[in-house]
């Protein structure tokens, strides 16, 4: 089944901005609360959220064998669970229906009605009921830096760490849609010189800047997913900010790794980007030196150009960009991390994703956390307004943007952004 929504000379009869991160050849999907408080599942282009379910029950999608509630629901699974061929004549119908030659939907003002939504009428859901969540840790500038600050230059390298994916299991209550505040986070810590631990609210909260993506069912329990094949399973991608509260982590993560830390919120945004709007923007892997066992080893293109850039806005202050980076440095990719990850039998479902792990580029400019960009709060950076940030203080908000484009078209993913409140009090 080719994709056919990709054609970047193709024209909607919506209006759409050149600059907009969801021309028709993105067609992303998303779970949204309508204007009449019914969720939905729907897509986006420009600046209007389209309801499918309404679609679907006005005979839009005839032809496409889908069940009669799949657009009816308040999350993704279902639909996910139909695998790539459906995903793919979705796709390629919602790109007919808003094609700007075709009159159906155009021409009919009471269907436009009933699908059609302005962003300001709807509210955004978490997209997929997420069973299980994994985070690895696969920037090796990230590694570097990190293990850098805190096992010197000789030992920044785990030793596995060029030999395998490196990742935990994380937890999947705390994974919030954008646009939901969570609260600084309190448990154990070991101050400096001290003998014994304390216990109070985080002192350096962090910010993440990662991506993850979202999975089918992929496999039987037992059966490894080979690396050739492990796109297929992968539906798309959104933007992750994988809180820290690296005070606590410093103390809890030996010897299993973060907890506390990591558990208390997760943020992402609210439209997943399928693969298949990607597939322009593929690049060459980093090159992976020793070379890996073979069970992770492929010749094919498996990294993205995806452009990705975080925001810290003080309450009732001017937004300050801090860091710009690029998905394209990861040096290892998800379709290695879903091989790695089912190589032992492990089940993956409908739904589950996998979090690629802080994304840092290879200048200072470039780092995905406040711990490398101020280098353990050594560096401060200065906002708009004058004041500084060695951490996320109370009330800071975090935006995280990401956009591929070439110079026919711009496929983005939006934002998520999320407000950082005191401890919470009842």
């Amino acid at each position: 089944m080719p994709d056919t929504t990709n054609n970047p000379n193709r024209k909607t009869w919506l209006q759409v901005s050149k600059d907009s991160d969801f021309p028709i050849q993105n067609i992303p999907f998303g779970v949204f609360l309508t204007r009449d408080d019914i969720i939905t599942i729907g897509t986006r282009i420009g600046d209007y959220a389209i309801d499918l379910g309404a679609l679907h029950q006005l005979g839009y999608f005839e032809g496409i064998p889908l069940t009669d509630d799949i657009f009816l629901q308040d999350s993704l699974n279902d639909f996910i669970s139909d695998g790539k061929k459906t995903w793919r004549l979705v796709r390629n119908r919602i790109g007919d229906i808003f094609d700007i030659e075709n009159p159906a939907l155009r021409d009919n003002e009471n269907h436009r009605n009933i699908a059609l939504f302005t962003l300001n009428e709807i509210e955004m859901q978490l997209p997929v009921q997420i069973g299980d969540y994994t985070d690895f840790y696969s920037s090796k500038e990230h590694a570097t830096n990190v293990g850098t600050m805190f096992r010197g230059a000789d030992n920044a390298l785990m030793p596995n760490w060029l030999h395998i994916p490196v990742g935990y299991h994380g937890r999947s209550s705390s994974i919030i849609p954008t646009n939901i505040p969570i609260h600084r986070p309190q448990g154990q810590t070991m101050p400096e010189n001290a003998t014994t631990p304390v216990f109070g609210p985080s002192k350096l909260v962090d910010f993440e800047l990662e991506m993850a993506f979202i999975t089918t069912d992929a496999n039987l329990l037992g059966e490894p997913i080979p690396i050739d094949e492990a796109e297929d399973y992968i539906f798309g991608m959104v933007l992750f900010n994988d809180w820290s509260a690296r005070d606590i982590q410093k103390w809890e993560y030996v010897p299993l790794g973060p907890f506390l830390a990591k558990n208390f919120a997760s943020s992402i945004s609210p439209w997943i980007v399928t693969m298949d709007a990607l597939l322009p923007f593929k690049v060459d892997n980093v090159q992976q030196d020793p070379e890996p066992l073979p069970y992770l080893k492929s010749d094919e293109k498996m990294n993205y150009d995806i452009h990705l850039e975080v925001d810290i806005t003080p309450k009732d202050g001017e937004a300050t960009t801090v860091t710009k980076s690029n998905f394209k440095y990861m040096y290892w990719t998800m379709a290695q991390q879903l091989a790695h990850h089912t190589i032992n039998g492990c089940k993956v479902n409908s739904g589950d994703m996998m979090g690629s792990g802080t994304i840092s580029g290879p200048t200072p400019d470039s780092y995905g956390s406040m711990l490398e960009l101020t280098w353990r709060g050594e560096k401060p950076i200065q906002m708009k307004d004058g004041t500084e940030r060695k951490f996320i203080n109370d009330y800071d908000t975090v935006t995280i943007r990401g956009y591929c484009k070439n110079e026919q078209v711009r496929i983005g993913f939006g934002d998520v952004s999320t407000q950082l409140l005191p401890v919470f009090k009842k």
